[in-house]
């Protein structure tokens, strides 16, 4: 059985105002065994997609291989646009050596409520996954039920976006839960009627251009 534990620390910092919640990167982040293109950070698998799309988004020019310049550009976009990072698995077992989510067993959660409570500037949570099995609106919404807490929907349209109050702060806290930005999740998108109606007017148009347009939205 391989224990698959998060390599990275949350990222946050004084003034943070929005978190990218997910579940683990790949587990050769927590063995140390990089690929060609990975960047050792956050994401910063050369096969994900959210730096490419945030990229696209901001006009960033990063770079993309293991390099210190690499990782100092992410934190710094980060910081200076108040977004934090705090995925919700601190650890987990795996059968099988991969990244896939649903290959998580015995799953142990970072205690995400009290992040919120030191930072109490977040106001939103970016969720990279909807509500299937070990998606990380899943997981945090088993983290919520602990407190007695759930999630109040708020719109039910695709990024599905639900707000909840935290329990000490008293604060309202959204949470969006964006189309994950993995390769394993081009098949969901490629089923969405607004996918299909621009696919339609517009041959070339793929599914990063669809996360692209929905990212900014909310980044």
């Amino acid at each position: 059985m391989f224990i698959h534990k998060h390599p990275y620390e949350p990222f946050l910092f004084k003034g943070v105002e929005k978190l990218i919640v997910g579940t683990l990167p790949p587990p050769r982040f927590s063995t140390g065994n990089l690929k060609q293109g990975d960047v050792d950070f956050c994401y910063g698998s050369r096969d994900g997609q959210l730096w490419p799309i945030l990229n696209r988004i901001f006009d960033l020019n990063l770079k993309f291989e293991t390099t210190e310049e690499a990782i100092l550009q992410r934190k710094t976009f980060l910081q200076q646009n108040k977004i934090g990072i705090c995925d919700i698995v601190h650890s987990a077992e795996r059968k099988k050596i991969d990244a896939t989510d649903l290959g998580m067993q015995n799953v142990m959660l970072r205690e995400l409520l009290d992040y919120l409570d030191k930072y109490a500037t977040v106001k939103t949570l970016l969720f990279t996954g909807g509500n299937s099995k070990n998606g990380p609106e899943y997981f945090f919404r088993r983290h919520l039920k602990k407190y007695n807490l759930k999630l109040e929907l708020i719109n039910d349209k695709v990024p599905r976006i639900h707000e909840f109050v935290h329990p000490i702060s008293k604060k309202s806290i959204q949470t969006v839960s964006l189309i994950a930005p993995s390769g394993s999740a081009n098949r969901a998108v490629g089923s969405l009627l607004a996918y299909k109606k621009a696919k339609q007017k517009h041959p070339e148009y793929n599914t990063i251009d669809f996360r692209v347009e929905q990212y900014r939205e909310f980044f």
